[in-house]
């Protein structure tokens, strides 16, 4: 009996020495299966084609399968939500722009507090952003625009991808500038906004230059400034919006990833490096300035002291257009 007893408690105490050691080397292994990445928008977006570039980089390079999918509605907060509710393992992300960071600023009951909600793991990148009209429109530059807004307000609508992207920042800069009160119209996101300026259903739209860019350059909707102090690389003939009627309206759209709150930190690194990694190579090849996407490379930690900062000035500015959350 005792004897029995020895060896069972000599298993024992192996299985036990064995435990953590099993344990660091399922750790290692990450990643041992696909990830999935969420893109909290409608397919065909600029947020929806840099998550499938990147997305495609990384099969590339480390061999690992990121499937990107889509889930679309109320301001990207349903896609948002399932990520935060995610096992923290890496295996669940979710891919965004500044849109994410904007919930509580925007919405009367967010699900989520997003500054507190996800681990951040990496920035990848910043776009200029496009003002476009609708083609029938006869008016050439933003001068135009206001000069005829200010006559007759009601003829003129703004699409928005989401409340709080930099899209929907940056109309309501237009408008303080402006002097205007128009209406701003949200979408799920940029390609049915997009849709329904080049239909006429709405007239004006700013978001990223990798969104809206390919329906102006086919005429179907027409471009009308760059809203950044410097003439796009990828546009070269769109004047700034300074150089169109309306200095000061400066705005760049930016892409994160987030995880669920509570990554491993071994988790977190991997993940910033090998989306460091394909910004780098993406930049270094030329994909980028296609897209029109200046290269972001950092840390989790300074991804998180740029959101915070990024808040604090988008919240002051809705402030000042006395924005009502919806």
């Amino acid at each position: 009996m005792k004897r029995r007893m020895f060896i069972g408690t000599g298993f024992a105490l192996a299985a036990l020495a064995l435990a953590p050691a099993a344990a660091r080397a399922q750790g290692g292994a990450y990643p041992s299966q696909s990830i999935r990445m969420i893109v909290p928008f409608a397919a065909g977006g600029g947020v929806d084609a840099y998550a499938r570039l990147l997305a495609q980089q990384i099969r590339d390079k480390r061999q690992v399968e990121i499937v990107v999918e889509n889930r679309a509605g109320s301001n990207g907060t349903v896609g948002g939500l399932g990520v935060s509710r995610a096992e923290p393992n890496g295996y669940t992300i979710l891919f965004s722009a500044s849109t994410h960071v904007m919930a509580k600023q925007v919405m009367q009951n967010p699900p989520y507090d997003p500054l507190t909600a996800f681990t951040p793991i990496a920035r990848v990148g910043e776009a200029p952003m496009l003002l476009v009209m609708n083609p029938k429109r006869p008016q050439k530059n933003i001068s135009e625009i206001v000069a005829d807004a200010k006559s007759d307000p009601s003829k003129w609508d703004f699409a928005v991808a989401a409340l709080g992207s930099m899209g929907h920042l940056a109309t309501i800069g237009f408008g303080h500038l402006g002097g205007l009160n128009l209406t701003i119209v949200p979408y799920r996101g940029t390609a049915p906004g997009l849709t329904d300026v080049a239909g006429g259903h709405v007239q004006l739209m700013i978001d990223p230059i990798i969104a809206l860019l390919p329906m102006a350059q086919n005429g179907n909707v027409k471009p009308l400034a760059i809203t950044t102090a410097k003439r796009s690389r990828l546009a070269p003939d769109i004047p700034t919006a300074a150089e169109a009627g309306m200095p000061g309206l400066e705005f760049s759209s930016w892409y994160g990833v987030w995880g669920p709150l509570g990554m491993p930190k071994d988790v977190v690194a991997w993940l910033n490096a090998a989306m460091n990694e394909a910004v780098r190579d993406l930049a270094a090849s030329g994909r980028l300035d296609t897209l029109g996407i200046e290269p972001v490379t950092e840390t989790p930690e300074a991804f998180s002291a740029f959101v915070a900062k990024d808040v604090k000035r988008n919240a002051e500015l809705l402030e000042i257009a006395k924005f009502k959350p919806m």
